[in-house]
């Protein structure tokens, strides 16, 4: 299996800007349940927590697509840099906030602000598809290999959270976080021989969603993103009901190592159907994985249950991401490679924002169990938006710079 990964690798550069990009990422993944956890302990609200960090998320989500927009027209160092640095003092002042009991209000500025980090896992995929953009075999395997690493973020990264949470101080999980954001998203733009060179826009080009495909692709990964957020703060929930809180970074870690394996594997596996089908067959398995934890939860089989259930639900997850981040780079050109991903990335975050509203409130007024209705349901909502618009989706790729 690695053999066949170490070829993407041969470029000058690689290993250098995807270790600066995993020190971010790793951030990304700590901050959601930092947050909660942080919330929860301070004022004793999962729907607060919930609330504060579907802003977040609905904030960063608006904005990344203009951020995607500037980073292709300016290139991925320029706009980096200022933007982790504007985004580093609010980051820094959350946890600040929390601690010092300082009005909930503040809470939601301070996340809303820091929300203008740039998108670390878009502007890698947008270098592997410019080293590799005359060899489709080794873009494939670079996409896998990414969804690979997000994934072992959102193994490691809850885990971490919880552990900081839990065993130094509430606000331990997001310090950290800030600390590898700032130095992760800095080291990654400093690596400026694989950045990819800035395109000249083509006249009267448009915008990424001009394409009919990612108008298709975004509420698609909305309902997606609305299965991670839900599943988040469920499963906090769930484990804290239990009197388990800290095994709750495990269970999350599960569903990151069954995704993670997953899309390993599938990397390797010679793709017989279009970036389209993949997606659709992703999403159909996604759905029906997701009814194992919803039966685990719901029946009260216990935190060992539910840990197989989680596991095994998580490797339809990777298969989804990659084929739907593979058929960004087939429905746009170069040029507005870096917005198209941000837009649908942005699409996914309001998801996980919604997801996290909704699974607060359901932890907050619920029965434990409950809310694993939510990803479950999410899930069969995305499968049913790929299929309505499974025509656009097989739409030529566009041609020429933009």
């Amino acid at each position: 299996m690695f053999a066949s990964y170490r070829r993407i690798f041969a470029a000058p550069g690689a290993i250098a800007f995807t270790l600066a990009g995993l020190l971010g990422r790793l951030s990304f993944s700590m901050v959601g349940v930092s947050t909660v956890v942080m919330i929860a302990t301070r004022r004793d609200s999962y729907a607060l927590a919930g609330a504060v960090t579907a802003t977040g998320v609905i904030t960063g989500a608006l904005g990344m697509p203009l951020l995607g927009r500037l980073v292709d027209r300016y290139g991925q160092s320029r706009v980096a840099v200022p933007s982790v640095l504007v985004a580093a003092v609010p980051f820094a002042a959350l946890p600040l906030c929390a601690r010092y009991d300082a009005p909930a209000w503040t809470l939601f500025v301070c996340f809303a602000a820091s929300s203008v980090l740039p998108n670390l896992g878009g502007m890698a995929r947008a270098r592997w598809a410019y080293l590799y953009r005359d060899d489709p075999e080794a873009r494939r395997l670079a996409n896998s290999f990414e969804q690979a690493l997000d994934e072992l973020c959102f193994m490691a990264g809850p885990v971490l959270a919880m552990l900081l949470c839990t065993s130094l101080f509430p606000e331990a999980g997001l310090t950290v976080a800030v600390l590898l954001s700032c130095t992760g998203g800095l080291a990654f733009a400093a690596q400026r021989r694989t950045e990819p060179p800035v395109q000249p826009p083509a006249p009267g080009g448009g915008g990424a969603l001009r394409s009919s495909g990612l108008r298709v692709l975004v509420p698609a990964f909305v309902a997606t993103g609305a299965v991670f957020g839900s599943m988040e703060v469920t499963t906090i929930a769930y484990a804290d009901s239990l009197g388990q809180r800290p095994l709750a970074g495990g269970l999350l870690a599960l569903m990151a190592a069954g995704s993670c394996l997953s899309g390993l594997a599938f990397g390797l596996v010679r793709p017989k159907r279009t970036p389209a089908g993949r997606l659709v067959a992703g999403m159909a398995a996604m759905a029906g994985l997701l009814l194992l934890p919803l039966a685990a939860g719901v029946s009260g089989a216990g935190l060992g249950a539910l840990a197989v259930a989680i596991l095994i639900a998580g490797s339809g997850t990777a298969p989804t991401m990659v084929a739907g981040l593979t058929l960004i780079q087939e429905l746009l050109p170069a040029g507005k490679l870096n917005e198209g991903m941000a837009v649908v990335i942005s699409g996914l975050l309001v998801g996980i924002s919604a997801g996290s509203a909704l699974g607060g409130a359901v932890a907050q007024h619920a029965t434990p169990g409950t809310g694993y209705w939510l990803p479950a349901g999410a899930a069969a909502l995305a499968l049913l938006i790929t299929l309505a618009g499974f025509r656009l989706l097989r739409a030529p790729r566009a041609t020429g710079p933009a």
